[in-house]
């Protein structure tokens, strides 16, 4: 139920003022025929004139305001605000009027850092203060830094809390609590957060006024907020028959209540100094050399219990640097253990390798050896006649040689477009675990057995293509 509402054609209406503020008159929008499109400024939804009694049962006196059309966004601020809240930005706006200021009504700043709920202006329009009728809970955080945005635009700003109960932040920010009027010809009371200084008992006293009056006298300069001395924060208050203590570090207070506070604590520290230099002028001058040969001897055990504590702490230096040096000559000790280890167990992998490839090569050269040289040229021959079947050209090497990564066979490539490997030529069946692609390659052999022998290797599941050709003479080629 926001207080204001924006025109198509006259701009920001304010139903707090006679004229809207805008030269209109309530009529022009409330009930008109055709219906004026209205808007929210906060969120934008459509809005319609409406009127309430500000007080049940008393028909004469109502309130106007702008309603949310049906369907609005649960986000917008200003449609969320209860009844309490609007009653109580309707009165902070009243008094300032009513003390000569301008008064607008949810009033934002252009880059949306804050929104007042009510904006006043002096006169002259020099001076700017913003009154925030704070209802939802918030952080004394939160509330110090929405002050601080405020003053960074030299704009000052008092808190307003009609609760029940005292917030937190009371005396954290300028604030006060109010309130609310239960009868039609009651007013809304400041009581809390105003008090006054009494010198007689150098203890500041709660004070109440009328919310119209307090509003006045801040506007007017008469009241000012004012940080409370850490001697004066404990403070009284008797709600009935019940005394409480309470805790305050700020006030609304008069210029003169500021004066006299720091007039006060002027007298009780220039009486704290006068009684301190009496009591020192009673001290006798044996009193006073009985105290420095006592000092005299603090300073003498202070001195030594300081030896004694830098002779402990050199000693556990000395003991931490022996630790370090055994802890050190221990790493170097394990390191180099184990360096060595390292480098035997990397001489036993080589020497392992080696022997491995020893193994292989004499595999190799006996496999190879079972065949001639017109036996491999044969089988060479083969392949190349089966890749021509295949439509493909394999080219053989004039100089075929062995490849180890495939189990020492000869590897035969295609050319055309994509040279690619077609087959491996007569691998060693005694070599091909430590080949595991070969099952994924064509692998030639001359006859069955050989392919038997390479199956059984590969446990099954290889390609083999033998060609089951002749023996010949066996001439060792390798």
């Amino acid at each position: 139920m926001p207080f204001t509402a924006v025109h198509p054609d006259a701009g920001l209406l304010d139903a707090t003022q006679p004229d809207l503020g805008r030269g209109l008159e309530w009529s022009k929008i409330f009930k008109a025929r055709p219906r004026v499109p209205l808007s929210c400024p906060e969120c934008g939804w459509d809005l319609h004139a409406k009127h309430l009694p500000r007080h049940l049962g008393h028909s004469s006196e109502r309130v106007r305001f702008f309603c949310h059309d049906p369907g609005r966004p649960p986000e917008c601020e200003l449609s969320n605000e209860s009844w309490e809240h609007h009653m109580l930005k309707l009165e902070l706006a009243a008094a300032a009027r009513a003390a000569g200021w301008y008064a607008e009504l949810e009033v934002a700043a252009q880059d949306g850092t804050w929104r007042a709920d009510v904006m006043v202006s002096s006169p002259d329009g020099t001076l700017r203060m913003a009154w925030e009728a704070q209802l939802s809970p918030i952080t004394d955080d939160d509330i110090r830094a929405r002050t601080a945005r405020y003053w960074a635009e030299e704009i000052r700003v008092c808190w307003v809390s009609p609760h029940e109960q005292s917030p937190n932040w009371i005396d954290v920010v300028p604030a006060v609590r109010v309130r609310a009027p239960k009868e039609r010809d009651e007013r809304w009371v400041v009581d809390d957060g105003l008090a006054g200084f009494d010198q007689r008992a150098e203890a500041w006293c709660f004070k109440e006024e009328e919310l119209g009056r307090f509003v006045r006298w801040v506007l007017q300069g008469q009241l000012v907020p004012a940080r409370v001395l850490p001697r004066y924060r404990e403070v009284t208050r008797s709600v009935g028959q019940e005394t409480f203590w309470l805790r305050r570090e700020r006030w609304w207070t008069s210029v003169q209540s500021v004066r006299a506070q720091n007039e006060a604590d002027q007298v009780w520290q220039r009486r704290e100094r006068i009684q301190r230099e009496i009591e020192a002028r009673r001290q006798t001058p044996a009193a006073v050399q009985r105290r420095r040969r006592l000092a005299d001897l603090r300073e003498q055990r202070r001195a030594e219990e300081n030896r004694r504590r830098l002779a402990a702490q050199r000693e556990r230096l000395r003991v931490q640097a022996d630790e370090r040096r055994r802890r050190q000559e221990e790493y170097r000790r394990v390191l180099e253990a184990s360096q060595r280890a390292l480098e035997e167990q990397q001489a036993r992998e080589a020497a392992e390798r080696e022997e491995k490839a020893r193994r292989a090569d004499e595999s190799a050269r006996a496999w190879w050896s079972a065949v001639s040289v017109t036996q491999r040229a044969e089988l060479l021959a083969a392949a190349a006649e089966l890749a021509r079947h295949e439509k493909l050209w394999v080219e053989i090497p004039e100089a075929p040689r062995v490849a180890e990564s495939f189990a020492y066979g000869i590897p035969l490539y295609s050319r055309g477009a994509f040279h690619s490997l077609y087959g491996i030529v007569r691998p060693c069946p005694g070599l091909a675990v430590l080949s595991p692609q070969l099952r994924f390659q064509r692998l030639l052999v001359r006859n069955a057995q050989e392919a038997q022998e390479l199956q059984e290797a590969l446990g099954g599941h290889a390609r083999i293509t033998h060609f089951d050709l002749p023996d010949h003479e066996q001439l060792s080629l390798c």
